[in-house]
């Protein structure tokens, strides 16, 4: 199988809070989450997904967590669109982002460059990321798609061969411990109806540094887990029944249910 391109990022790993928590209440121990103010929004399950607040002209994140003891590789879309290159494909060509043996990362915006980001924030969609590259169509969604990292298997050792091994460790330890350490994954080039205001779209944010590297890895086949979120304005959620509706606070409204008398006496204003 090909090697599919991937990438890592530089520093930017973030501390995994709270492990056990977050796998008990994401399937499988995969999360998506997506933060304001470093604190993730809360999630309404509906209509076979999970839905968040968003919050008009907020910047936001999106925390990724990986369960297992092998690395992962995520394909990470936004509005439809890749937050590598913002382009449209299938999750198993799209570039991808990695995330070591039980890591959490935070995505913070939309890759630009081997060292830089755009932020996410939430606005409407005639003033959205997805409007301005005339790709509209995919609003209001965010999809992460993780893949394992394919691990060879072992093949037991014949007598012979595990007798020369244990002759040959001692020489192979010192040589180890006088070879310089190695250089790691090489270093690439980096990824690049009703009224619009009602609905909830991502913006292309303010410059953030955000450094990254390529890495190269075999990934399986198949996914290991598919998480979509969905995103709304509170009016949309309330419409969806999702939230329940608020008081009614037109002022018209109240006074035209006012009435001149109601028994009693005078109270102590509050």
């Amino acid at each position: 199988m090909p090697t599919r391109f991937a990438l890592a990022l530089f520093g930017s790993l973030a501390v995994s809070a709270g492990g056990d928590a977050l796998a008990a209440s994401h399937p499988g121990g995969f999360v998506v989450e997506v933060l304001v103010d470093g604190r993730p929004l809360a999630e309404y399950p509906a209509h076979g997904t999970r839905y968040v607040e968003a919050l008009k002209g907020r910047d936001y994140a999106i925390r990724l967590r990986n369960p297992l003891g092998v690395r992962v590789a995520v394909a990470l879309s936004v509005d439809g669109l890749n937050t590598i290159d913002a382009r449209h494909t299938a999750p198993t060509d799209a570039r991808k982002w990695v995330l070591g043996p039980y890591e959490t990362v935070t995505i913070g915006g939309w890759q630009t460059s081997r060292s830089e980001a755009r932020r996410f924030y939430f606005t409407t969609e005639e003033h959205s990321y997805a409007t301005r590259l005339g790709q509209p169509d995919n609003q209001g969604v965010i999809s992460a798609v993780f893949f394992r990292e394919r691990v060879p298997e072992a093949v037991p050792l014949t007598s012979e061969e595990t007798g020369r091994a244990r002759k040959e460790s001692p020489r192979a330890d010192a040589a180890r411990r006088q070879a310089p350490a190695a250089g790691g994954v090489p270093e690439g080039a980096a990824a690049q109806a009703p009224a619009a205001d009602d609905y909830a779209a991502t913006g292309f944010g303010r410059r953030t540094g955000h450094a990254v590297r390529m890495v190269h890895l075999d990934l399986e086949d198949r996914p290991a887990a598919v998480i979509g979120l969905r995103y709304e304005f509170r009016p949309q959620l309330v419409r969806l029944g999702i939230l329940p509706a608020p008081p009614d606070r037109d002022a018209l409204a109240r006074r035209e249910r006012a009435r001149g008398f109601e028994p009693g006496f005078c109270p102590s204003p509050r």
